[in-house]
C-alpha cells in the first residue's frame, strides 16, 4: 500500500479508487479558557469536522489516531509518551517524518476494530474523514471521546486540522506555534521562489501509481502553487480524482517528472510501473523524458498532509530549481518538547 493512501486511510489497497477529498471544514472551537481548568474539573469541548460537539473529560494522556497525517500532527504537539497507538508505517523513513518519535510508541495501528482500540485504553481517539460513523459511534459508545478530522487539500485546511487536533488534546497554544512555524518556513520558500524569472519556471507532473491523484484540488497541486511550478496535469484540465491517461500526460508536456520511490516494503514493483512510462515509445516527445529530468522525491514530504506540508513544497522546489532549496530528510515541525 502506498504512502498517500496510508496517510488518508491507513488501510486502502494500492489500486483502489482515490476518493475525492473534502476539507477540514470549520476549525475547532477552542475552549474559552484554559481547557484544563475550564469548569473546575478539567473537562472541555471541541466541535469536530463533522460538526459533532465532543466532550473531553481531561487533557488526554493516551491518544490513538487512525491515520499517518494526524499522527504527525500530534507528534508535533505532544510527546510520544502521550500516544497510546500510532500507524505502524511511521517507523519507515520513506513514509514518515517522525521516525524516531514513532519508535518510542510500542502499539501500532493497522485497521483496528473498536474492541482493539479499547484494549489500548485510550482517553481520546482522533479519527479521519474515511472513518465510518459506525466505527465512530462504536468507540464513542465505549465511553471514549472521538474527534473526526478530515484530510486536507490545501494549506488553509491543513492549518484548520492542526487547530482542531491541538484543541482536542488541550494544546491550542502549541497548535498556534506549529502554525506560526509553518508560515515562517513557507514565507522563506516563497521569497526564494519570487526571485525565479517567469521564463525559468518549470512544469512538473507527479507520476503516481494512483492515476487519479495529483490534479487540480489535490494537496500536491497546492504544493505546486507555493513552489512556483505549474502542475502540468492540472493545467490541461485534470481534476483530483480524474484519471491521468498517457494521452493527457503527453498534453501536459512536463519539464520534470517525479517518480514513485517506494516499494511497499518489498511487495510492489514500482520500477515496472515506471518503465511502462519511461520506455513507452508514445511518450518519448515529453521534455522530461528527453532530458532525463525524472527524479525520485522523498514521499514523506511530497504526499504530506500534516504541518510538514511545507517541506513538501521545498522538496518540489528543489527538484525544479536546484540547491537553493536543498533540505535534509526527517524534518518535522514540533513544539512537543521532544526531538
Amino acid at each position: 500500500m502506498n504512502i498517500f493512501m496510508r496517510r488518508c486511510s491507513g488501510v486502502f489497497l494500492v489500486f483502489c479508487l482515490l476518493l475525492l477529498m473534502t476539507g477540514c471544514g470549520a476549525p475547532a472551537a477552542a475552549p474559552a479558557s484554559d481547557p484544563t481548568a475550564s469548569d473546575g474539573s478539567g473537562s472541555y469541548e471541541v466541535t469536530d469536522a463533522r460538526g459533532r460537539v465532543v466532550k473531553i473529560p481531561h487533557k488526554p494522556q493516551r491518544i490513538v489516531t487512525l491515520s499517518i497525517y494526524t499522527d504527525e500532527v500530534l507528534l508535533g504537539l505532544v510527546p510520544s509518551s502521550r500516544m497510546a497507538a500510532i500507524s505502524k508505517y511511521l517507523d519507515d523513513p520513506k513514509e514518515s517524518t517522525v521516525v524516531e518519535q514513532a519508535k518510542k510508541i510500542p502499539n501500532k495501528v493497522t485497521n483496528p476494530t473498536a474492541e482493539q482500540i479499547l484494549v489500548w485504553q485510550p482517553d481520546l481517539v482522533i479519527a479521519n474523514g474515511w472513518t465510518s460513523m459506525d466505527m465512530v459511534s462504536a468507540v464513542s459508545d465505549l465511553g471514549i471521546p472521538v474527534v473526526v478530522c478530515n484530510s486536507a487539500n490545501n494549506y488553509a485546511e491543513i492549518q484548520d486540522c492542526v487547530r482542531l487536533v491541538a484543541a482536542s488534546v488541550g494544546e491550542s497554544e502549541r497548535g498556534e506555534q506549529v502554525i506560526g512555524k509553518m508560515d515562517e518556513v513557507l514565507q522563506g520558500i516563497e521569497a526564494k521562489v519570487a526571485q525565479i524569472p517567469a521564463s525559468q519556471r518549470k512544469t512538473v507532473v507527479l507520476l503516481s501509481i494512483m492515476t487519479e491523484y495529483g490534479g487540480a484540488g489535490s494537496t500536491f497541486d497546492a504544493m505546486c502553487h507555493y513552489a512556483g511550478v505549474t502542475n502540468g496535469i492540472a493545467a490541461v484540465g485534470v481534476q483530483n480524482g480524474q484519471t491521468l491517461t498517457k494521452e493527457l500526460l503527453v498534453k501536459s508536456n512536463p519539464d520534470i517528472l517525479l517518480l514513485p520511490n517506494y516499494d511497499d516494503h518489498g511487495t510492489y514493483d514500482a520500477q515496472r510501473f515506471i518503465q511502462s512510462y519511461l520506455e513507452d515509445p508514445s511518450l518519448q516527445t515529453i521534455p522530461a523524458i528527453q532530458a532525463k529530468a525524472c527524479y525520485y522525491p522523498r514521499e514523506s514530504y511530497i504526499y504530506n498532509g500534516s504541518q510538514d506540508f511545507v517541506f513538501g513544497v521545498q522538496e518540489l522546489a528543489y527538484y525544479a530549481y536546484g540547491d537553493v532549496f536543498k533540505q535534509p530528510g526527517g524534518r518535522h515541525i514540533s513544539f512537543s518538547g521532544e526531538q
